[in-house]
């Protein structure tokens, strides 16, 4: 099930945060509960990728794309990701997560977040997300004249590239 109360908490909490510049890392603290574990006794996975949806949230409540993606009848969503995990969470752990937006290239927008325990990175994601509206996906040319006052963004960094250029050559529909 969605954390529904949690994503309340996040946009009530963010709607009230400091706005953040486009390049700016997004800090969320979030606790693991019970019902996020495994059979394992830690964090699961699939719970984990929900987690970074609350923080891509409030980062985009903080940078005011929300507001941007309503008034436009846009969308955001997640166009592929890859996620490191090193550490373990485990039940009662509170954890900080860090979202920021690397940049973008003709179509898709790259973020990064990380969650943390005490100095040590338990996961990493790397994110390719969309805008989308009623005709597919919303050119980021587009997107940063409508919404982010014309910004340019920034090269994106050779792992990012070379992450999206290897993602680019799997086949698909998938060879099964």
């Amino acid at each position: 099930m969605y954390p529904i109360v949690r994503l309340a908490k996040e946009m009530i909490l963010q709607s009230r945060a400091p706005r953040l510049s486009l390049f700016e890392t997004h800090v969320s603290h979030h606790m693991c509960w019970p019902w996020d574990i495994d059979m394992w006794m830690e964090l699961n996975n699939g719970r984990t990728l929900t987690l970074y949806d609350l923080g891509r949230i409030g980062m985009f409540i903080r940078l005011g794309m929300v507001r941007g993606l309503k008034k436009n009848r846009w969308a955001g969503t997640v166009a592929g990701s890859s996620v490191r995990y090193r550490r373990r969470v485990r039940m009662f752990d509170r954890f900080e997560m860090r979202s920021r937006i690397i940049g973008w290239d003709a179509r898709f927008v790259y973020s990064e977040q990380s969650m943390w325990r005490g100095g040590d990175c338990t996961s990493h994601v790397l994110l390719r997300m969309a805008i989308t509206g009623k005709d597919g996906l919303v050119p980021t040319e587009t997107v940063s004249q409508v919404m982010l006052d014309g910004a340019k963004s920034p090269d994106l960094p050779a792992w990012v590239q070379a992450w999206a250029a290897a993602d680019g050559q799997r086949p698909w529909p998938p060879e099964m």
